[in-house]
């Protein structure tokens, strides 16, 4: 069922795209359900442009015949999974370890939806990890820096970003303030992205057994 609830979700928010957008693909197993209905809808004659937030969401895309483009100044509208997301469409994100350019991308579209399964909606968003990209040459400064913020930050082993950088996946407790603790890990030299998404969501689309929920930023459930 969690399959059948990632492919609803990303649906739903195919369903947003309009002929002649640039549209944002997201990373991860449920991002790959839209590329895969983005790119059926362009086989039949949908024209968009397409920015990737990964090396394997690029490949996905091409492989699908979705054209791509170089990141512009704006994008119409971006579609991408999450790790985590409450009601308020606060997100965290990164487990792919594609924050970065993640972030990058959702700063520079008009819209951003998120799209998950029920098992990623929270009451209360801080539980999962939250991921911080850090340049190597700073890795001890910036570990040092995310523990006394209270962050236990843990190397992710074998991992290397598509930047060439390194992952430090942090346990923050879970009533840590994370609008401060975003400005905090923001200003921290070397510390180059985290996947804390506090105001870069507009709305998500959750499918929770074959049933889908649209909740919008400062808007009812729908």
């Amino acid at each position: 069922m969690t399959e059948t609830d990632k492919r609803l979700a990303a649906l739903a928010a195919v369903a947003e795209v309009r002929a002649g957008m640039i549209v944002g693909l997201g990373t991860g197993s449920t991002a790959a359900f839209a590329i895969e209905a983005l790119g059926a809808q362009v086989r039949a004659g949908l024209m968009i442009g397409a920015v990737a937030t990964s090396l394997a969401t690029e490949r996905h895309a091409r492989a699908v015949g979705i054209a791509l483009i170089d990141l512009p100044a704006t994008i119409d509208l971006t579609i991408d999974g999450a790790d985590e997301i409450d009601d308020a469409c606060r997100a965290i994100k990164g487990a792919g370890g594609a924050m970065l350019r993640e972030k990058i991308v959702a700063a520079a579209s008009t819209r951003m939806l998120v799209i998950a399964d029920g098992s990623k909606r929270v009451a209360r968003l801080g539980a999962a990890k939250i991921p911080v990209e850090i340049l190597p040459f700073a890795e001890a400064f910036v570990a040092a820096r995310l523990a006394d913020l209270g962050g236990a930050p843990v190397l992710r082993a074998g991992f290397v970003t598509d930047q060439g950088n390194h992952i430090l996946d942090c346990r923050f407790p879970i009533d840590t303030d994370k609008d401060a603790l975003a400005a905090q890990i923001d200003a921290i030299p070397g510390a180059l992205g985290h996947g804390l998404f506090l105001s870069e969501v507009d709305a998500a689309y959750i499918a929770s057994n074959g049933v889908v929920t649209r909740l919008e930023r400062g808007a009812r459930t729908r």
